[in-house]
């Protein structure tokens, strides 16, 4: 599947240092990756409504894993600050390497019933909101994944991977349907269950599997935490043939045969809002880890996830319709640069709620940042090979510091704001070559790290 645009990314002098984010598994800050290669898997959208402000926050939180990837060399060769480097030398060779992996549940539930719902063929609604997706993302200056791959063209490598599963006496079949046996795994609960920071039990997993797609009060399952891997066909829906009986795949599968074929066995980092914590990332490592033998790997290494985004009082999402829609906004004549900048101040991690005043302080903190880049170049000039001033040196220092601490996006805005305060507090006469040299450095970290465009 077809990914979308890659903006330009400018190189900055020397290389930052390797984030450290916040592990879901152990609640712990841990090395998002050793690097050389930083591999990432994300799970995408399932395709039946547009991209929404919470999708965005989402997607937001791993393009700024990837950018500080994309800045970092490994531990033992990281380099924080170059002093004086001028303006576009060429980076460190020891830059990671990322590899960025995200899936597009193109045939599910809910796609299935949004179609029949307008009339409309699931393939062609489907197809119209990938590519609206695709947009909002570029728009957003949000780096493409390495490989988008949709369920739909995945299909063989789901077949193979479910092969595995049932070689291992995992799978277990209920009126024509297969269903993956979590008691297969002994170590099932080891994302959300008792003694992680999630702390579930079996009563509280089977009450969430229930509320997100689950059927824990099936009839005919050995355990209500059982889930489906590959549902057979049903009047009227669409289906595949495959060594099991025609059908179609179910969710958790889909990303565990995704993620391993395209990152192997063993990979970083595992992406997601906190909704998908349980079920869908305890069962998607439940799979991977009896598809393939502890030698193999155990999925991943670092589980990430993104606070929810609120609006009206509640949780932004499809089933409640309390949706505030990216290409609405766009097409309404928001700035993405102030979107993302609004997205920016909160913390990945933490749920907020959406208001105008949240887009407002974006266009705000746009203006002011655009104001002092401006302030700087009318004023003065800068020669070829003329040093950054200080300040803007030490700009770039405090957003790769706190690109490091678990990607703390409200206190890199904090820190260019001081640098933009400082420089609009100047007379156009006080301005040096060094300042003009310095904004562009800041512009270009804004723009690397943060993926704001001035």
């Amino acid at each position: 599947m077809d990914s979308w645009r890659r903006a330009d990314v400018p190189v900055l002098p020397g290389s930052g240092p390797a984030p450290r984010v916040h592990d879901t598994a152990t609640g712990e800050l841990v090395l998002a990756s050793a690097g050389p290669v930083a591999t990432l898997y994300a799970c995408g959208i399932t395709p039946y409504d547009a991209t929404h402000v919470g999708h965005a926050a989402t997607f937001t939180a791993w393009d700024l894993l990837v950018r500080a990837w994309r800045d970092a060399a490994p531990e033992a060769l990281e380099v924080t600050e170059v002093p004086g480097t001028p303006e576009g030398s060429a980076p460190p060779r020891s830059r990671f390497t990322v590899i960025y992996v995200q899936n597009v549940t193109d045939v599910d539930d809910p796609l299935l019933e949004r179609a029949e719902r307008d009339g409309e063929d699931w393939r062609e609604l489907a197809g119209r909101e990938i590519q609206r997706y695709r947009s909002d993302m570029e728009a957003l200056r949000i780096l493409p994944p390495t490989h988008l791959v949709g369920a739909v063209e995945a299909l063989p490598v789901i077949e193979r991977f479910t092969a595995r599963m049932a070689g291992r006496g995992a799978l277990y079949d209920v009126d024509s349907d297969l269903y993956f046996a979590r008691s297969s795994d002994p170590a099932f609960g080891a994302l959300s269950g008792p003694g992680t920071p999630s702390g579930l039990d079996p009563a509280q997993m089977a009450e969430l599997a229930a509320e997100r797609g689950g059927d824990p009060g099936r009839p005919g399952k050995k355990d209500p935490l059982d889930a489906v891997v590959w549902r057979a066909e049903r009047p009227g829906e669409p289906a595949w043939d495959s060594r099991f009986g025609r059908g179609r795949p179910g969710w958790h599968v889909e990303c565990a045969a995704i993620a391993t074929e395209y990152l192997g066995a063993s990979f970083d980092v595992q992406a997601g809002g906190t909704d998908l914590v349980f079920p869908h990332h305890e069962l998607s490592a439940s799979h991977a880890r009896v598809a393939f033998s502890p030698a193999e790997g155990a999925f991943a290494r670092v589980y990430m996830h993104a606070g929810m985004v609120g609006y009206q009082g509640q949780k932004m999402s499809k089933s409640l319709g309390n949706l505030v829609f990216v290409s609405a906004l766009l097409a309404g004549g928001t700035d993405p640069m102030a979107l993302r900048m609004a997205l920016l101040a909160h913390h990945y991690r933490s749920d907020w709620e959406w208001t105008g005043a949240s887009l407002a302080e974006g266009q705000a903190r746009l203006a002011r940042w655009g104001a002092a880049l401006n302030h700087a170049e009318a004023a003065a000039q800068a020669a070829a090979g003329t040093a950054p001033a200080p300040a803007a040196q030490e700009a770039l220092a405090g957003v790769r510091a706190r690109m490091r601490d678990d990607l703390d996006a409200p206190g890199a805005l904090v820190v260019v704001d001081r640098w933009a305060d400082r420089l609009l507090a100047e007379a156009p006469t006080q301005i040096t070559p060094a300042d003009v040299a310095g904004a562009r450095l800041v512009r270009d970290t804004v723009d690397a790290l943060l993926g704001i465009r001035l």
